[in-house]
């Protein structure tokens, strides 16, 4: 329950077009097996505006996988990035070699290539030819792991808001009748909620484990940001969890989130936190070039990195 509670949300304060539910104010409590009481939780008018989504072409994209095997990957990515340098692209490159192995597939590293513009036939069939005619021209052991197809449109997403009064709210009841909802009589901007004072932090001796061993992770997408949020378990694991976890300690762990913006959001009655890491998406998942478009794991990577684990909590 705690886990699709800090699914995909920002701060305390969630707003719908007709209340703000007050994250911070939720209390679980077990009541029962596979039952869970949810309950004290404080609502407010919704906020004057209805947030909506924007959804436009941004233009067409392409897509090829290169496979680097063996030893100097750095110079091999250098030697295809300077034999496609005409090309718009997005290069990633992931390092799942390992040295002296003894599966070829665990010795290779992968550089993913997007190409993006807006003419699909230099995207599509023009990308596709370059990139499959260095085969005999490029670095040893070319290949790919399957050869880039056509051009395909791909979407941009963006937020904006609306007067309520512009965008009709209609119930449909199953006997087909349609009753129009009136926007709700009061409403009340969003604000910031200062972060409450912070509990004790656990003293003594620690070891390095993996943080998800000690505290449960969910993350996902929020258009162009992602969300993670993070909770403990017990009361001296939250002591912990929540001195240890500041903004720069997350970035520390995620490096791939130091040039981005990211706020903390702090939920005391839920033990956890959230943490929201702005632009991470780019334009959205219709867009994003990212191995992990929806941010759907960032969480799980999250929990595997290694931290200061007091032995109390053992």
């Amino acid at each position: 329950v705690t886990a699709q509670l800090l699914y995909e949300i920002g701060g305390p304060r969630y707003a719908g077009p007709d209340v703000t539910a007050r994250f911070d104010t939720i209390a679980l409590t077990e009541d029962g097996p596979d039952r869970v009481r949810i309950s004290g939780v404080r609502g407010e008018p919704p906020p004057p505006t209805l947030k909506i989504g924007l959804n436009t072409l941004g233009g067409f994209r392409n897509e090829v996988t290169f496979v680097l095997t063996g030893n100097h990957i750095d110079a091999k990515v250098a030697m295809l990035r300077r034999q496609l340098a005409n090309v718009d692209a997005t290069w990633t490159l992931a390092r799942t070699n390992h040295v002296d192995s003894e599966v070829q597939e665990e010795a290779s590293a992968l550089l993913h290539c997007v190409a993006r513009g807006s003419d699909p036939k230099q995207v599509g069939r023009a990308f596709s030819g370059a990139a499959i005619e260095l085969a005999l021209s490029s670095y040893p052991g070319f290949h790919v792991t399957a050869p880039p197809g056509d051009a395909a449109p791909y979407g941009v997403f963006c937020a904006a808001y609306l007067d309520p009064s512009l965008v009709p709210h209609v119930a449909v009841l199953p006997d087909g009748r349609r009753l129009d909802i009136e926007p709700a009589p009061q409403s009340l901007a969003l604000q910031d909620i200062a972060e409450p004072g912070l509990p004790t932090p656990l003293d003594g001796p620690t070891l390095q484990l993996p943080l998800g061993l000690f505290a449960g992770t969910r993350s996902g997408d929020k258009g162009g940001d992602a969300n993670v949020g993070v909770w403990a378990p017990s009361d001296d694991a939250w002591g912990w969890l929540t001195n240890l976890l500041t903004v720069e300690m997350f970035q520390l762990l995620l490096p791939e989130t130091r040039p981005l913006r990211i706020t903390r959001h702090v939920l005391p009655n839920l033990r956890a936190l959230n943490f929201v890491v702005e632009g991470l998406l780019g334009e959205g998942v219709a867009s994003n070039a990212r191995h992990d478009p929806q941010a759907k794991a960032v969480g799980e990577w999250l929990g595997s990195r290694k931290v200061d684990v007091p032995v109390a909590l053992l």
